[in-house]
């Protein structure tokens, strides 16, 4: 079986826009916790941080992450059909 590599780059990249705008509504309305939750999950202190979010930022954001992520889930799916990425039985 072949992967669509069209498909499964669109399939990654809508999601990540979708995670991009939830992550950026959740720091706006949220911002002391996300900074607090963000630290744990890198291991460090971040309460000496501050979030910086503005309608450019997010936009920049949203469409750069969305390209790589985008660009990452086609280059999986040539990769995989390339290296003949088939479980198929005869």
């Amino acid at each position: 079986m072949k992967l669509d590599s069209g498909r499964l780059a669109i399939a990654l990249g809508g999601t990540t826009a979708i995670l991009w705008i939830v992550c950026s509504a959740l720091v706006a309305l949220f911002s002391g916790a996300m900074m607090t939750m963000s630290g744990h999950m890198l291991h460090m202190d971040a309460t000496a941080f501050a979030w910086t979010l503005t309608l450019p930022g997010f936009l920049v954001g949203l469409v750069s992450w969305t390209i790589c992520a985008a660009f990452a889930g086609w280059l999986i799916g040539w990769i995989y059909n390339t290296t003949g990425g088939s479980n198929e039985r005869a």
